[in-house]
């Protein structure tokens, strides 16, 4: 590695480590916002909706597929000790709503309504 690019990583790393004890106070104050104002508790940063799309949302498609298969299944069964409504939720709906209905990186499922 060369001068240039030896002086530019650690120029880098000092400049950025230099920022964590402010961003330190910041969270010790109460203040859990990133310092940009677009960001917020109900919008998440790229990297967690690039995230979600790439590994989540593959990942409860296959368990709501898996979960509908096993439903139709154990139909029969559910049916004869009466909790069908139980096993739908648990098996088909409850995964469905976090596949679909849950916003790309937010980790609750559903809307919110005031």
């Amino acid at each position: 590695m060369n001068l240039f690019r030896a002086l530019a990583a650690v120029l880098a790393l000092t400049l950025g480590l230099s920022t964590l004890p402010l961003q330190a106070a910041d969270m010790s104050a109460g203040n859990v916002s990133s310092g940009d104002p677009v960001y917020s508790v109900d919008t998440p940063p790229f990297y967690s909706m690039l995230g979600d799309l790439i590994i989540a949302r593959p990942l409860l498609l296959g368990a709501t597929v898996i979960g509908t298969a096993a439903f139709i299944v154990s139909l029969p069964f559910t049916a004869l000790g009466g909790n069908v409504k139980e096993a739908g939720q648990a098996l088909v709906i409850d995964p469905g709503k976090a596949t679909f209905v849950r916003c790309l990186g937010c980790t609750e499922s559903g809307y919110k309504q005031d």
